[in-house]
C-alpha cells in the first residue's frame, strides 16, 4: 500500500540533507519526494543554515539575508516496507514533526 510520510524542517539545509539522504542512501526515487516552503510565503525556514549563513565562494562576502518566514516541509511517497526507513532518515536530518498518512 502507497503511504505518504510529511516531515517538516526548521531550515533549507536540513531539507536538503534529508533529500540527500533518501535518494542516495535509501534508494527513494527523487520523483516521489517533495519540498515546499509550508504556507504561502517564500521560505528558506525558520532558522538560518548553510549558505543562508555564509557565502559558498571562499574570500566572498554573502549578501543580502534569507526569507526566514516558516517551516520547510518534505513530503515522500513510499511503500509500508519503506515507510520505517523513509521516518528514520527524516529523523536523523532533523525533522522536528513526523506525519505518517
Amino acid at each position: 500500500m502507497e503511504r505518504t510520510i510529511v516531515a517538516q524542517f526548521e531550515s533549507r539545509r536540513q531539507a536538503d540533507l534529508a533529500v540527500e539522504r533518501l535518494v542516495q542512501e535509501h534508494g527513494i526515487p527523487r520523483t516521489d519526494v517533495f519540498v515546499r516552503a509550508r504556507g504561502d510565503a517564500n521560505s528558506s525556514g525558520v532558522k538560518a543554515a548553510g549558505v543562508d549563513i555564509e557565502s559558498s565562494h571562499p574570500g566572498v562576502e554573502k549578501h543580502g539575508s534569507p526569507e526566514l518566514a516558516g517551516m520547510i516541509e518534505v513530503s515522500v511517497d513510499c511503500h509500508d516496507e519503506q515507510s520505517v526507513k523513509v521516518c528514520r532518515a527524516l529523523s536523523a536530518a532533523g525533522a522536528s514533526s513526523l506525519d505518517d498518512h
